[in-house]
């Protein structure tokens, strides 16, 4: 599987030109260890954007672990354009680097001190304090390229060895996601004094809806649907529509789920079943995307498991509640 296939990143003439076009997308706008925007350096083995601060610490670590370059001013070869382009960026770097915290700590902010940047930093990257047990590799500066030796290359050989698909025609599907969509709450008006919504979800040529909820701006589904995921695969688009019996129904707002984050932790840890209830992975809000709060990937009883809350987006007001769930093609 590609972490970039809804980058829509090919081979342009200029190099450098590939690299603004991944930086330009949404997640890779803020920093990947603070959340400062407009970040203008990178790890080019990592596989983050990074800000002026946190760029600081990462140079402190060594290029066997951080190769920092600027976007704009140093050069950049092909191979490390590549891996950036491969890796896909923060947010795939953050949901296996950040699989999961420990008690008592956090993500420093665009404000913190050097102190508590560069404490994180290490823990991040030097020691993978917050990455799976068995991914965690160390640094060899005898490799003979950095980029062979970095952990986000290894932790792409593991996904893609933990990968299993099985075709369908002429496309390759890994796994099937479990949409449970729960409630909604304060949903627009669309008819006289109330709506009668039902939600459409869909990803490429599916499209899979749920019922509908007569005169109800609070409906209340608890409606369970299904999508096959392909090995390339973009967001789940959702929309929430009033049904209408002798017109056209009307949009009530509409919102985007990034299922990368879900997919990317759960094929990183492999069967599920084998570890005890914890955190692997984070859906992170930002201010492009309609998550309300951080939505974090869990193993549930042995299920990996997510819950999302969304703000719909085009619309006066609305939110929906939704929990997914993924189930590999080789379980």
């Amino acid at each position: 599987m590609s972490y970039n296939n809804s980058s829509g990143l090919g081979r342009p003439s200029s190099g450098k030109r590939r690299l603004k076009d991944l930086l330009r997308q949404r997640d890779n706008r803020f920093c990947a260890d603070c959340n400062a925007p407009d970040p203008k350096w990178a790890s080019a083995n990592i596989g983050v954007f990074l800000c002026l601060k946190c760029c600081g610490v990462h140079r402190s670590l060594g290029t066997n672990i951080s190769k920092v370059l600027s976007v704009t001013l140093d050069e950049w070869s092909n191979d490390e354009i590549d891996a950036m382009i491969e890796i896909g960026g923060n947010a795939s770097a953050n949901s296996i680097y950040e699989a999961y915290f420990p008690e008592g700590i956090s993500k420093p902010g665009p404000d913190a001190s050097h102190e508590e940047r560069s404490k994180f930093i290490r823990s991040k990257y030097e020691q993978q304090a917050f990455l799976k047990p068995s991914l965690r590799i160390s640094s060899n500066t005898n490799k003979k390229s950095v980029l062979q030796s970095s952990v986000s290359r290894k932790l792409m050989d593991t996904f893609r060895s933990s990968s299993s698909t099985k075709p369908e025609g002429n496309v390759q599907y890994i796994g099937i996601l479990k949409i449970k969509v729960l409630k909604g709450t304060n949903l627009a008006v669309r008819d006289m004094l109330s709506s009668d919504p039902y939600v459409v979800l869909s990803l490429g040529q599916q499209k899979v809806q749920t019922a509908v909820v007569g005169s109800n701006l609070n409906p209340v589904w608890n409606e369970e649907l299904l999508l096959s995921i392909p090995e390339q695969f973009g967001p789940v688009k959702l929309q929430v529509f009033d049904h209408d019996t002798f017109s056209a129904d009307d949009i009530m707002g509409e919102a985007e789920v990034d299922i990368q984050p879900m997919i990317t932790s759960a094929m990183a840890y492999g069967d599920a079943a084998r570890f005890a209830n914890m955190q692997i992975g984070k859906w992170l809000k930002s201010h492009d995307n309609a998550l309300i709060e951080d939505s974090t990937v869990n193993i549930v009883d042995g299920k990996v498991k997510q819950g999302v809350q969304l703000k719909l987006q085009n619309v006066e007001s609305g939110t929906l509640d939704l929990e997914l769930e993924w189930e590999p093609l080789d379980q």
